[in-house]
């Protein structure tokens, strides 16, 4: 693949890929830590189906285990029981191969390195390899052009998310994890990143699992929706959302995104 971010794009837009074919397949997974009776059980019997290029958002009450699964996904938290499949092989298959980028709530940017040294660090850390994104066109695909001198302290926190989901992407990671990522944003910014996303998901072909506590961020950027009940984690429903793409913020406007909030509210009330 050629390393320019205009050409990072595997799918079409704002679809699933075609073949139906599944990046990530879970099956029956419960996640426990320690031992005896202070065993704690995270997650029992997850089971779910994440379609290659998807766009799946996930909500749940405190501690449902959301992020448990995430990092159970990336070979970060071993499985107590069952199984995952990450493009038909094991999760540190795929780790070892960096198919997966973590995006966090903080971006967490060192801060005597600018922005451009941010997004180069893990092909530093890793290796560069032969199948990169170029640096500079991918703050150019955030929205940071222009920017690449720039400190961490001199970008506003909504900046420095942008370079962290640029730095996530130079590695062309095929699933892209992301926990709580704009969770300390003010609203404003909030909303413009999740149309930036959008915008990103759509000309990189990514598949996105994305973590948040927010009922309209999960209906608007989801194409479907991941709820987890707590104590332990289980699925609670694994919902479609019938909007169209590309979606824009008018659409939260609508009786039919105000009708599927109302519909999660109802389910998050009811874990």
């Amino acid at each position: 693949m050629a390393s320019t971010a205009t050409e990072l794009k595997t799918e079409p837009t704002g679809q699933s890929h075609p073949d139906g074919s599944v990046a990530v397949a879970v099956d029956n997974l419960h996640v426990r830590f320690g031992s005896g009776a202070s065993t704690v059980t995270a997650l029992k019997g997850v089971s779910v189906d994440i379609a290659e290029g998807a766009l799946v958002t996930m909500i749940g009450p405190s501690g449902c285990g959301k992020s448990t699964l995430l990092r159970a996904i990336a070979d970060l938290a071993p499985a107590s029981e069952g199984d995952i499949k990450v493009h038909g092989g094991s999760p540190r298959h795929a780790r070892e191969s960096r198919d997966f980028a973590f995006v966090f709530q903080d971006a967490t940017l060192l801060p005597w390195r600018n922005a451009i040294d941010n997004v180069k660090l893990p092909l530093e850390v890793g290796g560069q390899g032969s199948n990169h994104a170029d640096p500079e066109e991918l703050l150019t695909l955030v929205g940071l052009k222009g920017r690449e001198k720039a400190l961490p302290d001199e970008l506003s926190g909504g900046m420095r998310q942008r370079v962290a989901i640029a730095r996530a992407l130079v590695t062309r990671p095929r699933i892209l994890l992301m926990d709580e990522p704009f969770g300390a944003l003010d609203e404003i910014t909030r909303d413009k990143l999740n149309e930036e996303l959008l915008r990103i998901w759509t000309e990189t072909g990514t598949t996105i699992m994305f973590v948040t506590h927010s009922i309209p961020e999960a209906a608007f950027l989801g194409q479907k929706v991941l709820v987890l009940a707590a104590n332990p984690g289980t699925v609670k429903e694994y919902m479609p959302v019938d909007l169209p793409f590309p979606r824009n913020l008018a659409m939260r406007d609508t009786l039919e995104f105000i009708e599927i909030t109302a519909r999660l509210r109802k389910l998050l009330e009811e874990c």
